[in-house]
């Protein structure tokens, strides 16, 4: 009995191992040979950004860290206590370690540390046998060059949240960087590149014996941008401690050269993680400096709106050149009445009069002969009330109204009143500095519809403007603007004479604007409030500039808005002047001078 209980237990056991080798060996075999070989995805390393003369705005430098395997370890806490003897891991970081461990597939590596010095990470490579799960290595870090001159149009990367993993494997390694603003986020894809891969033969305790195989990553592409790093560097030091945006443009190729947005921050806070005290100061700023107010702040355009109504009432039929007004301070419109700036009025003035002393009274008139749908079609065609589409993903419409705005999305009847006030760009007009700088340059050429352009090139291949449409209205209608605006700049008695540019080969052509932000009232005038710089800084006026120069050649347009600034003439006009001027002096577009027509500018 006990040999037959022996013969019956070999019985078993042979039928077992016949089975395990024989029958599902191949099985087995390839479990074997999948624990002996590892393969992982390689991040891929990022495209690089630069300005237009090849200066580097993001690149990409080594960074050394240190990830965990969760499916290496039998105990995650035993493999941070280990890792902890080389480098602080505090509660917070084992926290976050563990819920991204628990949400994500075991094989995918979990980012411990990162920017290790070099002997951390050297002491960590040695004794990685006795680190179960850890896996050093060697990626790169995003670092921005110029720092907070270009944050707002470069943008800066961060790690993928849990709220943007989709799926696709690449998201998930520890190392990866996406675009949160700017550049980066509006063209992620094309810099972000792909992912490689690896194979590698590993021991029983997961130590690596070596390397099968590698497909290595494709790098992203690189873009190369319009903007002068110069010029914007410029741009943000003239502004100072100001709070408002300046952008320069090319006025027959679209080219921007500067789109800088003050006041600023560094954008390398964010690539690593930026810390709390960091972020609660840029987010609580008064001044709102992670804003890019270029592209993002929308305001009333103010005086700067009377070329397009002038514009307008042309091409309306019942206005000339030499169609006279007389300003005596006020106009009366029903049982309200309308105010110019100047209290004791301009008195008689035509078109270029107008312009040149900025007088409300005349373009109330004209807008009230215009209509507002004239005025709404003309400023269409200048770009206001839509996107440029530029690349940037946080750019603002604006707004133009008209009557079937009213209608449509107020669900009320448009008055009279409104065209008024529309016509010194107050009231519901909201416009960007970008569409303000892309309305100077299309009077300043002479009609041609170019749009900013922000992208040199993507990938090697260039991003210029194919065909540019002209605008069906007269030359001589935008020679009358044009001459006003130089009169503003250029002929004494022009609200902003005292910022011209005194070289008359440089010499520019603008038109101020003051866009109020909130009437003083009756208490306030009681408790001694009477001027609009007696305000708290966040009710007082925005100041607006806009130019094109040189007037005789005209090549670039310039806008400024300095948020709560007063009045244009005083705050945005000499900043515009000082910044148009640099750009005379280095000349950025000279190798590109391709006017547009004989009848441009």
């Amino acid at each position: 009995m006990l040999g037959g209980g022996q013969l019956a237990l070999f019985g078993v056991l042979g039928g077992r191992l016949y089975n395990l080798q024989i029958t599902e060996g191949e099985k087995y075999r390839l479990q074997a040979e999948n624990n002996r070989i590892n393969m992982s995805l390689l991040t891929p390393p990022r495209g690089l950004i630069f300005d237009r003369n090849g200066r580097p705005l993001a690149v990409n430098r080594p960074n050394y860290y240190v990830t965990l395997v969760p499916e290496q370890t039998s105990s995650i806490d035993v493999s941070l206590d280990a890792l902890s003897e080389y480098i602080p891991i505090s509660d917070e970081d084992r926290a976050r370690i563990k819920r991204i461990a628990r949400k994500t597939r075991g094989f995918v590596p979990v980012t411990v540390a990162e920017n290790l010095g070099w002997d951390t990470f050297a002491a960590i490579n040695v004794n990685a046998p006795s680190l179960p799960g850890a896996q050093p290595e060697v990626g790169s870090k995003r670092i921005y060059p110029a720092g907070p001159v270009f944050p707002h149009v470069v943008g800066y990367v961060g790690a993928v949240s849990e709220r943007e993993l989709t799926g696709e494997p690449v998201l998930e390694l520890p190392n990866m960087r996406i675009g949160k603003t700017g550049i980066e986020k509006g063209q992620d894809l094309s810099l972000r590149g792909k992912a490689g891969s690896r194979r590698v033969e590993v021991n029983y305790i997961g130590r690596t014996i070596r390397e099968i195989g590698r497909v290595e990553p494709g790098a992203g592409e690189d873009i190369t941008l319009t903007v002068d790093e110069d010029l914007q560097r410029f741009a943000l030091d003239r502004l100072g401690e100001e709070s408002g945006a300046v952008c320069v443009m090319d006025v027959r190729l679209g080219d921007v050269l500067v789109l800088a947005s003050a006041p600023s921050f560094d954008p390398n806070l964010f690539p690593d993680g930026i810390s709390h005290k960091d972020w609660n100061y840029l987010l609580n700023h008064e001044r709102n400096p992670l804003v890019n107010k270029a592209v993002t702040g929308q305001y009333p355009p103010g005086s700067t709106f009377k070329m397009l109504t002038a514009l307008a009432g042309l091409a309306s039929g019942k206005m000339t050149p030499s169609t006279k007004f007389t300003c005596r301070g006020s106009m009366n419109l029903g049982k309200a009445r309308f105010h110019c700036w100047r209290r004791g009025g301009h008195g008689s003035l035509d078109m270029r009069g107008a312009l040149k002393n900025s007088c409300d009274v005349y373009f109330y008139e004209t807008a009230l002969r215009a209509g507002i749908d004239q005025l709404a079609a003309t400023a269409r065609e200048f770009g206001i009330g839509s996107r440029l589409n530029v690349g940037l993903p946080a750019e603002k419409p604006g707004l133009m109204p008209s009557k079937d705005w009213a209608r449509a999305i107020q669900g009320r009847k448009w008055q009279k009143g409104e065209t008024l006030i529309s016509g010194i760009g107050q009231g519901a007009i909201l416009t960007t500095p970008l569409q303000l700088a892309t309305m100077t340059a299309r009077i300043a050429n002479g009609g041609f519809k170019i749009n900013p352009r922000l992208y040199r090139s993507i990938g090697g291949v260039d991003q210029s403007q194919s065909q540019i449409e002209q605008m069906n209205i007269p030359h001589a209608d935008f020679q009358v603007v044009r001459d006003g605006m130089n009169a503003v700049s250029n002929i004494p008695g022009g609200t902003a004479y005292r910022s011209r540019i005194k070289e008359p080969e440089w010499a520019l052509a603008g038109k101020t604007g003051t866009a109020q932000v909130k009437r003083i009232t009756r208490a306030e005038r009681a408790r001694g409030i009477t001027k609009n710089k007696d305000l708290p800084w966040k009710f007082r006026d925005h100041a607006l500039f806009v130019a094109f120069a040189p007037v005789h050649d005209p090549r670039y347009a310039i806008s400024v808005v300095i948020e709560h600034g007063g009045s244009g003439s005083r705050a945005a006009a000499p900043v515009a002047r000082d910044i148009m001027r640099e750009t005379l002096r280095r000349n950025p577009l000279s190798l590109t001078s391709t006017p547009l027509s004989t009848g441009a500018g």
